[in-house]
């Protein structure tokens, strides 16, 4: 839904599949996120998103922005340094560390959640530390109240607050792609 709201303002948008099918299910309590993460390492999606992007610049797509959503944080950080991509958003992120945004060298947008146990404001404000340092690269932080661990894409869709939330994250995102990719 959040990829084809994006899409729909213009953007040629693809969402690769890196986990082959078998996304986490938070209800599925045999296979405990510290479990299934050991079948989807967050490393390997750098190696499986070169190949998409060779394929967007054979079709003559010369600007490629990414955004990465709790997992896809260390794909787009390591795209970010190898600089096949112009611009980032990370929302939500995991799996990182204060060396992956340090390598990051064009302009990256990082969207927290105030209530995040996966990746507390404490640390994404290291991360806005680690990019003021950088005026070369410019970037934009922001730690949304109220809001939990995946709120751009898991939300309810009956809840007004949650919905404002998750559209102001989209709207920082085309904002984002619009200034650093057009």
């Amino acid at each position: 839904m959040f990829a084809d709201k994006v899409a729909a303002t213009g953007y040629y948008v693809v969402v690769p599949d890196f986990f082959n099918g078998d996304p986490y299910d938070p209800r599925n309590v045999d296979r405990p996120i510290d479990v299934w993460v050991k079948d989807h390492l967050p490393e390997t999606g750098f190696e499986v998103s070169q190949p998409i992007i060779e394929a967007l610049k054979s079709k003559g797509i010369s600007t490629i922005g990414a955004a990465g959503f709790c997992w896809g944080a260390k794909t787009v950080c390591e795209l970010g340094k190898s600089k096949l991509i112009q611009a980032a958003v990370l929302a939500h992120p995991s799996y990182i560390t204060v060396d992956d945004i340090n390598g990051v060298n064009i302009p990256i947008a990082i969207l927290g959640a105030e209530n995040d146990q996966v990746t507390p404001p404490e640390v994404i404000k290291q991360f806005e530390q680690v990019l003021a340092a950088n005026s070369e690269v410019d970037s934009f932080v922001k730690i949304f109240p109220n809001v939990s661990h995946g709120w751009t894409i898991r939300y309810d869709t009956k809840d007004p607050e949650a919905v404002k939330a998750s559209e102001e994250a989209r709207q920082i995102l085309l904002d984002w792609f619009d200034k650093h990719l057009k």
